[in-house]
């Protein structure tokens, strides 16, 4: 019991789940600072949006053992069915249940925070295209992330709707500005993809598999990525000092900036693939630690205003 819990449980890889937590709280805390945050949607969102990661990741173990590109010369950690583990059968059914988990929790959240038809239809259909998105960036005859719009996927699903979307079911409103702090935390998720694809650059290019990492090569994927982790900070940085509380509380954001560049500088040395591959969890630790510095420093702007 205890083995067949550990299989499904390095299956649901939750090394990955900050990804899908850190946009539920980057909107949970803008909307704090309106004095309209909710606890329980909070945590509705976060339990929906973890479910919604693990079936991403489930479909995509799937979808790449079917089509061969998880072989022995893929660079990165070991999945369950190409070990061997999990047969195509189970982790078939595996996804079916997680559909129907997270068709549960995205109802129950819609419907506890919102109260307009029109509002409730909207985020009905949005968390139906977010599923699908899960499921078909590599499983199906024309997988998306097969083509390489698995990063417009993800700047949508894990920025601009995760913030926005967040920050609507507390308090049924949008405002301009959530923009940029929805964007920084988008492009942040998109790195995160990107040091994955270049990683495993050259077995993607053997496999058919075009990233965006294999259609630039990795010397411009190198470029593109400097150029995703800039533009979060810009992004960040911009909304915090267009607030009216005092400059100096923005401060401890700058250590997010620190981090950033030196694992940016380490990407941009690298000369193979297999030097990028130690670089997954700093890059998650990137985004994680970069969005909850935003989260304390508006938290504090909040209580000081």
């Amino acid at each position: 019991m205890k083995q067949s819990l550990r299989i499904w449980l390095d299956a649901a890889r939750p090394k990955t789940l900050p990804l899908a937590l850190v946009s539920i709280l980057t909107g949970s805390v803008l909307a704090y600072s309106t004095h309209q945050a909710s606890i329980l949607v909070t945590l509705l969102a976060f339990t929906t949006a973890t479910l919604l990661q693990i079936l991403s990741n489930l479909a995509n173990d799937y979808g790449d053992a079917v089509k061969g590109t998880d072989n022995s010369n893929r660079l990165g950690p070991m999945r369950a069915i190409q070990s061997g583990a999990v047969t195509l059968k189970d982790m078939k059914s595996a996804i079916k249940i997680n559909l129907a988990f997270t068709l549960v929790f995205g109802l129950v959240l819609i419907f506890y925070s919102l109260d307009s038809v029109k509002s409730i239809l909207i985020f009905v259909a949005l968390g139906g295209l977010a599923m699908i998105a899960a499921v078909a960036y590599t499983v199906g005859n024309k997988p998306y992330g097969y083509v390489g719009l698995g990063d417009v996927s993800v700047f949508i699903f894990f920025g601009l709707l995760g913030v926005m979307g967040t920050f609507f079911l507390h308090t049924g409103t949008i405002t301009l500005s959530l923009v940029l702090p929805a964007v920084g935390c988008g492009l942040l998720a998109v790195a995160v993809l990107n040091v994955n694809n270049m990683r495993d650059i050259e077995n993607d290019q053997e496999c058919g598999k075009r990233t965006i990492a294999v259609r630039l090569g990795s010397r411009r994927a190198k470029h593109y990525h400097v150029l995703l982790l800039a533009g979060a900070l810009l992004s960040f940085t911009s909304y915090l000092i267009d607030q009216p509380a005092s400059l100096w509380l923005s401060l401890p954001f700058l250590l997010s900036a620190l981090m950033v560049y030196k694992h940016g500088k380490l990407v941009w040395e690298a000369r193979q693939p297999v030097h990028i591959a130690p670089m997954m969890p700093t890059i998650v630790k990137c985004s994680l630690i970069t969005n909850l510095l935003f989260a304390g420093v508006v938290i504090a702007q909040t209580l000081v205003s």
